[in-house]
């Protein structure tokens, strides 16, 4: 394989970012050309990838011509390029525009029609009902709706509140008092506080209002999948999140992630992918429920999560299943990765003491002795001087965000008592 087969285009600057940008130069040693409008510290001081930064990249009306003239340079006879986003607004924004640059990219995405089945929470429910996968008690809360909302419930406190896209641009750039990325409440008092401070802001998006799940952080599952351009799902990983972040901005984000396997799982997902013709990467949050021994979905991502590098620790190249299907058309039956290892973005010592679990400790502990832990952004080919300050210091700074915002969700404690 030839550093020419192929251009790796990579759309964003964070963990996700930095993590495939290493998986491509495991697997190829060769440098993507990395699109964003400004470098996140995961990937700042890296050597790994050549850097276009662009204006409001990441705006409808910039993206397209953007891209598109970068493409045209770049296109080459006998050799393809292939584009892998990081986020949801660049998915959603290559679906919407994939016709302009038809014959360009080399790797496909879902249509827009499909994207429109799922791309909120509240469409993706609906979704699971036709399919018969599990989910929660919902309320689906329109603006207008928000302070009488509750009239509608169905089920106890404590519960989850959540925009119906945390990861939508609008939400990410609206500015309120209190505001996270998910928000648990065990009263309405508490709620409605939210809701005034929301009230404030520009966002107009609708609410989520969901039965809290029992259960702790390592309740939680995940599968990163890829699916190629017949929607046959190819390489599927399963992972138990061990820890979450805390922090307002990153609350729900996976911290830690061992690698697990479960057949069961591995054929529910890719019978409800396959049914539904979805094509390239594909994340599915879920949360095991001890009630009643089901998985209840949460949403699907159209990309590679934040927290995928957890399939490299099981020993799989989710990219690589991506390039040698698109480049060089290998067709091979589904990989369901069956191999335990720990992925973490946090240091041992978060882990030693958030992680409170017994057998879980245990296991974290034994899979550090085995060497059989993975850290996104500390690769040994990656870490010139400036880097590895940079880098230390937002690694070791998740000890400070963790003494500040933790909360034990398993009891669902207040708002009020995390400050």
């Amino acid at each position: 394989m030839k550093s020419y087969d192929f251009l790796p285009i990579i759309l964003g600057s964070d963990e996700n970012a930095y993590g495939n940008v290493r998986l491509i130069q495991e697997a190829y040693q060769i440098k993507p050309l990395l699109l964003c409008t400004r470098l996140l510290i995961p990937t700042m001081n890296s050597k790994l990838f050549d850097l276009i930064q662009i204006d409001r990249f990441d705006h409808d009306t910039v993206f397209p011509g953007a891209l598109l003239s970068i493409l045209e340079k770049h296109t080459a006879p006998n050799r393809k390029i292939v584009v892998i986003p990081c986020s949801d607004y660049y998915a959603a924004l290559l679906s919407r525009h994939y016709s302009k640059f038809k014959g360009l990219i080399g790797n496909h995405f879902i249509s827009e029609a499909l994207l429109d089945t799922f791309d909120t929470k509240d469409k993706f429910y609906k979704l699971c009902e036709k399919h018969r996968l599990d989910y929660p008690k919902t309320i689906v809360c329109e603006p207008h709706e928000r302070e009488r909302a509750l009239e509608q419930m169905d089920f106890q406190f404590p519960i989850v509140v959540k925009p119906e896209n945390s990861n939508a641009y609008a939400y990410l750039h609206c500015h309120f008092e209190g505001k996270k990325k998910v928000f648990f409440f065990n009263t309405k008092d508490e709620y409605l506080l939210m809701v005034k401070n929301m009230n404030t802001s520009d966002y107009k998006g609708k609410l989520i209002i969901q039965e809290f799940i029992p259960g702790d952080d390592s309740s939680m599952r995940v599968i990163n999948s890829y699916s190629d351009d017949n929607g046959n799902v190819r390489i599927m990983c399963l992972g138990q999140p061990v820890l979450e972040e805390y922090a307002p901005k990153t609350l729900g984000n996976y911290a830690a992630i061992i690698s697990r396997s479960d057949m069961d799982i591995y054929q529910k997902v890719k019978t409800f992918l396959e049914d539904i013709g979805y094509v390239g990467f594909s994340n599915i949050d879920m949360k095991y429920d001890s009630r009643t021994g089901k998985y209840m979905m949460f949403e699907i991502n159209p990309r590679l999560g934040r927290s995928s590098f957890f399939v490299r620790a099981a020993g799989l190249n989710m990219i690589a299943a991506l390039i040698d299907n698109v480049v060089y058309g290998i067709d091979n039956d589904c990989i369901y990765s069956d191999k335990t290892a720990l992925w973490t973005n946090v240091p041992n010592l978060v882990l030693r003491k958030y992680v409170t679990e017994p057998a879980l400790s245990a296991e974290i502990k034994n899979l550090y002795k085995q060497k059989k832990v993975l850290k996104s952004l500390w690769f040994k080919k990656d870490l010139n001087l400036k880097r590895i300050l940079r880098v230390s210091r937002y690694y070791f700074g998740h000890i400070n965000n963790y003494r500040r915002y933790y909360f034990n969700k398993g009891q669902a404690v207040s708002t009020e008592m995390r400050g």
